[in-house]
């Protein structure tokens, strides 16, 4: 894989101008970076999304249709710990503390994630090489999903606006069956790391530890607790899993593959066109930044503009940061995409998947 550098040519000075607004905001209004008790509390509110109907499970008596109901319930919590805890959290945004930050961090096991792998895929290769192929596997969906039009076409495709949705519901129970083990092979082969490179075996012992105490939560406790068949109990964590799957993948796609929405590719000597500030005005997008709910529930991600700028400053700041951001990349001529509802960032979102799966000659 070539190694891609990015411009360093900024003759406008955009993002030396940008910086310096961000910076006085947070001086001028006395606030950290990091969370707040806005963000404490609906870490709170997610967990208890999450963990309470399965408790309720547990211990409750009752139908197996009301079990079958708060597993979605849990798949949503489930997603929403995953946007508004873990992922500040390994950030290191959640708290000024690097301690809390490793805790809430820690919270991607229960989810049946792996924080080195999360660490290298989306901190490293995701955030520094934003929808650049090869370089993002954010956007390699293997051979069944052409997110891509440098990536290869295959008769399928031309359904892929039709069956894509179904395939992102098992986003989560691939990083618990079979993901983390193929991303730990490869990443560590590779020596890649966020942060000082690890010890390889202490990390596999960690993935083969955490995953044998996941499915001790999740499917030997209920099989012991309950008393309904085993199958149903796998039914139970499927739906989970393919709830929160659902969730994660459209609104990670909302920000990145849709028509508003670049994917450039370096040079033959690996070099790209724009500094790396600049590309992330390309490559993301926001999408609903008004909509109360879905700035309260996805944890920022429809803020993916200031996100991608500003990855280690917390969520609950997006909102605010957005209006110096929009404003600055105006001012310097720059692009700032963004859909003014979820509604119309999914309709983008499957009419480009649509437009991908055409032939190339004929698209």
């Amino acid at each position: 894989m070539k190694t891609v550098n990015f411009s360093r040519i900024d003759k406008a000075k955009f993002f030396r101008t940008l910086n310096k607004r961000v910076n006085n905001y947070f001086k001028e209004n006395d606030i950290k970076r990091t969370g707040n008790w806005k963000l404490y509390t609906k870490a709170i509110i997610m967990f208890g999304i999450f963990i309470v109907p399965f408790i309720l499970i547990l211990t409750v008596d009752m139908s197996q249709w009301i079990k079958l109901l708060l597993a979605v319930v849990m798949g949503v919590g489930m997603a929403g710990v995953g946007m508004n805890v873990m992922h500040d959290a390994n950030h290191e945004s959640f708290s000024k503390r690097k301690w809390v930050n490793k805790l809430m961090g820690s919270s991607i096991y229960i989810l049946a994630g792996n924080v080195y792998n999360w660490k290298v895929q989306h901190n490293v290769l995701h955030h520094t090489y934003t929808n650049i192929p090869d370089h993002d596997e954010d956007i390699d969906a293997g051979r069944v999903i052409r997110f891509s039009k440098h990536a290869k076409w295959l008769w399928i495709h031309k359904f892929q606006k039709y069956y894509s949705v179904f395939l992102y519901g098992l986003l989560t129970i691939n990083w618990a069956i079979t993901t983390d083990f193929k991303q730990m092979r490869s990443y560590l082969k590779r020596k890649l790391s966020y942060g000082e490179f690890p010890n390889p075996a202490t990390e596999w012992t960690k993935l083969v530890i955490s995953k044998i105490a996941y499915y001790a939560l999740w499917i030997v406790l209920p099989i012991a607790v309950l008393d309904i068949a085993w199958w149903k109990v796998l039914i139970g964590f499927f739906v989970m899993h393919y709830t929160a799957g659902i969730i994660l993948s459209v609104i990670f796609q909302l920000a990145h593959i849709v028509p508003k929405t670049e994917m450039p590719t370096p040079d033959e000597n690996g070099n790209m066109k724009n500094t790396w500030a600049i590309h992330q005005l390309y490559t993301t997008a926001n999408f609903a930044p008004k909509n109360w709910l879905i700035n309260f529930y996805t944890g920022g991600l429809n803020h993916q503009v200031e996100h991608h700028i500003f990855p280690h400053i917390s969520h609950v700041h997006y909102k605010k940061l957005a209006e110096i951001v929009k404003q600055t990349a105006l001012e310097f001529n720059l692009p700032y995409h963004e859909y003014k509802t979820t509604r119309r960032a999914i309709i983008e979102h499957f009419k480009h998947l649509a437009e991908l799966g055409k032939q190339p000659q004929i698209a």
